[in-house]
């Protein structure tokens, strides 16, 4: 059974149906009559969607997707991708005459000759801008509220590799028109993909079809980019909204949110108005930068050859943090047998990504493995009640923050006259040194905030009522948290730790097999760091009216509001 409360939002305890309305009944009845599937679409009609902003970043990422799709189809129609050499022709007149590729020649006639075209391919880069954009933001969402934990670790999985895919789409896309801006982060991409030990030659020959830049690096990065990477996306985007439809949403805590019911709205018709809705204001962002902010204009950059290279160019910025792992990276190198390993760019390619990536996947089954909770989880924690969860994955944006900022280091040196040395070293102690102050600036204000909550839910919160006892001291009134605020904060429970791993548990008792020898006893102190009650909320009263029953109304008492 559902339960509507006070302002129309369904609360569903999980497994359970509601009655369907007529409209639903109607479609489910003729589509049962025919295929039998009308038992399972009025059961998802009326699913129950939790309702918070955060939730909508993802859908941010979903529709980009879509438009994507459908501006990148239109493009298709008139792009060549062909690196045949051709004299160029059209109606751009300070290019007339000009030898070029085929590809960048239909890039140039997409944009000044076909109906619409222009529109179309600045809509289609910054769709893809804000499809990296809205995964990153949404996956940051899921990490900071512990939304990948039991049973959605698959699912977390799934969405690294739509994240890693994307990378790996818009790289194939930025090189597609073949102008001398693409053309320079193609010759970043030969230079990393030729470094790699005993396969690097191979690869760069087969991408490029030869010594670079070759003659079939843009037919072969169009495919992987229109037909073979989109298409993994598609079902990976499938498989991930399925699962989170079996699976349920996460909610944020709340009044009346437990791990065993969803509060919100049904799928139809308030998710499908709402995401309707969404899906129209995002095709509006993204047509509206499409027609007035100008991106990636081609036509200034030139045609490709391999003899020139554009003056402080930068790739988008998805790309920003390994442009700034190469430049960061001191010119070392291994030379051994007659071999050369150029450490100097196998680094900056490989460790960043893998940083990041690998952490990301692995985080959760090393979170339950530290803290031995392999409970299911539809609730999600506020970042502050699990300090150091939120404490790492600032780290690693303020890692992430550096690298991408120094892939800029140039343009910083030449807006502010600083030298381009200093501007470098500093990057290179401050990727290392950030990390670490924002691990502890970020734990300690989790803690602050931490307490703030258990102060408001102890002493209550300010009312702005002044009043003066009989021995003349001023209090001023506190009430109460509001309801809805104090069962958000109330929902607060501490970390789990391992049994056995509290440090009481371990004198008075044998610590458990798992805990001894030294894997055991370290897995026991991170799980002593890493879990446990850091501060406690117990729930008390404020200064109100019956804490001070003693206050009569005499001559030396006043009540002042402010």
């Amino acid at each position: 059974m559902s339960e509507m409360t006070a302002n129309g939002v369904g609360t569903v305890q999980r497994g359970t149906n509601a009655a369907p309305p007529k409209a639903i009944a109607g479609i489910s009845t003729f589509l049962d009559d025919r295929v039998g599937a009308g038992n399972f679409l009025k059961r998802n009609m009326r699913k129950i969607f939790p309702d918070h902003w955060s939730f909508l970043l993802g859908e941010i990422a979903l529709y980009s997707f879509i438009i994507l799709l459908l501006t990148g189809t239109f493009l298709t129609f008139w792009f060549k991708p062909s690196m045949a050499h051709v004299i160029y022709d059209g109606s751009y007149e300070p290019l007339k005459g000009v030898g070029m590729s085929e590809a960048y020649a239909s890039a140039l006639h997409i944009s000044f000759e076909v109906r619409g075209g222009l529109l179309m391919r600045q809509m289609h880069h910054w769709a893809a801008l804000l499809f990296v954009a809205g995964m990153m933001v949404h996956a940051l969402r899921v990490f900071f509220t512990g939304a990948y934990r039991k049973p959605r670790e698959l699912n977390w999985l799934i969405g690294v590799g739509l994240l890693t895919l994307a990378l790996l789409e818009g790289l194939t896309g930025y090189s597609l028109p073949d102008d001398l801006l693409s053309g320079a982060g193609l010759r970043i991409t030969e230079g990393v993909a030729i470094s790699l030990p005993l396969i690097g030659t191979y690869l760069t020959f087969f991408l490029f079809g030869g010594e670079y830049p070759g003659t079939d690096i843009i037919s072969r990065f169009f495919t992987l980019h229109v037909l073979l990477i989109p298409g993994i996306l598609l079902a990976l985007i499938t498989a991930h909204m399925i699962l989170m439809w079996v699976q349920k949403h996460t909610q944020m805590p709340g009044k009346g949110r437990t791990n065993t019911n969803v509060v919100g709205a049904p799928f139809y018709p308030a998710f499908m108005a709402k995401a309707g809705a969404y899906f129209l204001f995002t095709f509006a962002v993204i047509a509206g930068l499409g027609t007035f902010a100008q991106i990636n204009p081609i036509w200034l950059f030139g045609p490709y050859t391999p003899a020139d290279i554009s003056a402080g160019s930068q790739p988008d910025f998805y790309m920003g943090f390994l442009e700034g792992a190469l430049r960061l990276m001191p010119a070392w190198e291994i030379n051994f047998l007659g071999y050369t390993l150029p450490l100097s760019v196998i680094i900056p390619a490989l460790v960043p990504m893998g940083i990041i990536m690998t952490g990301l996947a692995l985080y959760p089954f090393l979170e339950q493995w530290v803290t031995g909770d392999r409970r299911e989880h539809h609730v999600c924690d506020r970042p502050r009640n699990n300090p150091h969860r939120t404490a790492i994955g600032m780290s690693a944006i303020s890692f992430y923050g550096v690298l991408w900022l120094l892939g800029a280091n140039d343009e910083i040196s030449a807006k502010f006259h600083i030298s381009l040395f200093v501007t470098t070293l500093v990057g290179r102690v401050m990727i290392f040194v950030l990390p670490a102050i924002t691990y502890a600036v970020t734990y300690s204000i989790c803690i602050g905030l931490q307490r703030k909550d258990a102060e408001v839910i102890g002493h209550g919160v300010e009312s702005g009522v002044i009043k003066r006892l009989p021995s003349g001291e001023y209090i001023e009134i506190h009430v109460p948290a509001a309801e809805d605020i104090a069962d958000h904060m109330l929902d607060k429970k501490p970390v789990p730790m391992l049994p056995g791993a509290d440090e009481a548990e371990e004198r008075d008792g044998i610590p458990p097999k798992s805990m001894r020898g030294p894997l055991g006893k370290l897995r026991a102190k991170m799980s002593r760091a890493y879990g446990g009650e850091k501060i406690a909320i117990h729930q008390g009263h404020g200064h109100g009216e019956d804490e001070h029953a003693a206050v009569g109304g005499g001559d030396d008492q006043s009540s002042i509001g402010r």
